[in-house]
């Protein structure tokens, strides 16, 4: 009787459209986890095996491992954390390494990342229409303002974080949203801008342009100009360029040049 009802039960979970195992008698039993010692030996041996983590420890304590050391980059804190994520059995990460500081002022590193972002993702035709800021306090870097696309916003974060003296990046960057309509808007905010003899002199320098940000037909402008003029000048050019609802001017001219 035991032998047909076994032989039975496929036949009558075909007919009803259910699978073996979600009948009670068919449920595998729950296969248990990796004990801690196992799953620290894991983590240490696969996940922080590299060159560069090699001042990284770990516990583990009920499948929740805890990460120690310094390491001399963000990124590489960011990277021992998503290695031990990849380990098979890990429930959580407590990532507590200490990125080693920098004899670089706060200041200093400001301008060092503003430099450097600058000049980022130069030769992939989208350095005018980024226009993301930078501010460094005890250390942590947070980034704000306006990105082009995901990938440009991505190159910068990750910029930031391979940055010595850098501990930790704060992401506030907005991504402008995808549309046809303000790709259109922008490649012809560009040509108005920089065709026009006065202002063409901020294309030579791809670090230092007037930058155009544009969100549903939305401009705002930033950068630093040389004067008053040259501002006021690519404000009235923007404002000249069908479709635009509204342009604002957030060029700022710079200190010591020229005001009329």
């Amino acid at each position: 009787m035991k032998r047909a009802l076994r032989r039975f039960i496929p036949v009558l979970t075909l007919a009803l459209g259910v699978s073996v195992s979600a009948l009670p008698y068919a449920v595998a039993a729950p296969q248990p986890g990796q004990t801690d010692p196992n799953l620290l030996a894991e983590v240490t041996n696969k996940a922080l095996n590299k060159p560069n983590l090699k001042d990284v420890k770990a516990t583990a304590h009920g499948g929740v491992i805890t990460l120690t050391g310094t390491v001399p980059l963000l990124d590489l804190k960011q990277e021992a954390d998503k290695r031990t994520h990849k380990i098979k059995g890990v429930q959580g990460v407590s990532n507590e390494i200490q990125v080693a500081g920098s004899n670089l002022p706060d200041s200093a590193l400001e301008a060092k990342l503003v430099k450097a972002i600058s000049y980022d993702r130069v030769g992939y035709g989208t350095t005018p229409f980024n226009a993301i800021s930078v501010r460094v306090q005890d250390g942590t870097a947070t980034l704000s303002g306006h990105a082009y696309g995901p990938v440009d916003a991505s190159s910068a974060l990750a910029l930031a974080a391979s940055t010595p003296g850098v501990k930790n990046v704060v992401n506030e960057v907005r991504v402008d949203p995808l549309s046809m309509m303000d790709d259109r808007s922008r490649l012809q905010l560009f040509r108005t801008i920089y065709g026009f003899p006065t202002l063409s002199k901020y294309a030579v320098d791809p670090a230092k342009p007037i930058r155009i940000s544009v969100q549903n037909g939305n401009v705002t402008l930033y950068g630093v100009v040389n004067s008053q003029m040259d501002k006021d000048v690519a404000g009235i050019r923007a404002n000249s360029v069908p479709g635009i609802f509204k342009v604002t001017n957030d060029l700022k001219v710079a200190s010591g040049s020229e005001k009329n």
